[in-house]
This record gives C-alpha cells, structure tokens and sequence, in this order.
C-alpha cells in the first residue's frame, strides 16, 4: 500500500516539474521551485529506500513468526500425546477393601 502511495506521489511529483518548465509560477521564482521540487524527490527516494528496508524486515519477520507457529503446533501436540499417555500409564488407585474384593475374586 505504502508503494502503490509513493508511485501516486511520484507521478504528481513529475506532473509538477512538467508545469514548471511548462508554465513557470509567479508566485515564486522557478529557481526556488527547481529546489523545492529537488527536495521533494530526494525526500521520496529516501521514503522508498525506507519502505525497501521496513519491507526486507517484516518479510524476516513474518518468517520468523512462520517458524515460531510451526514449532509451537509441534510442541502444543507433543505435549498433548505426553498427557494422554500419563493420564493412561497413571495406575487406578483403589482402596484396601476394593483390591479385597479383587483379589476373592480371582481366587
């Protein structure tokens, strides 16, 4: 989004300096214009080269987040298997007179 508004800027940029050397200004002197739009284009290629960089950074971290899920589902069921199987392997507790009852009747 931020590209498609600097390529707009851009372009409004270029359709001033073509009205300046077309038309020139009287409010001002097409010297001080030349420099104020000088300016204008040296502040837009420093705004792309910082939305190049914030660019490169939120794809290294979108990545990073990518490997952070990854590893958390791993994790997350890993973890979830582990319960079950303790929930499973846990001896039943019984009491004295349940095992009694158990054992006459294996007997």
């Amino acid at each position: 989004e931020l590209e498609n508004q600097l390529t707009t800027k851009s372009k409004t940029l270029d359709e001033l300096k073509q009205s300046l050397a077309l038309n020139g200004s009287a409010e001002q002197t097409p010297e001080a214009l030349s420099l104020r739009i000088a300016e204008l284009s040296e502040m837009m290629d420093s705004i792309k080269n910082q939305v190049a960089q914030l660019k490169a950074s939120m794809q290294s971290i979108l990545e990073q987040w990518r490997v952070y899920d990854e590893a958390y589902a791993e994790v997350s069921l890993m973890t979830t298997r582990y319960l079950y199987c303790i929930d499973q392997c846990k001896p039943s507790v019984m009491s004295l007179e349940a095992l009694k009852n158990q054992v006459k009747t294996l007997q």
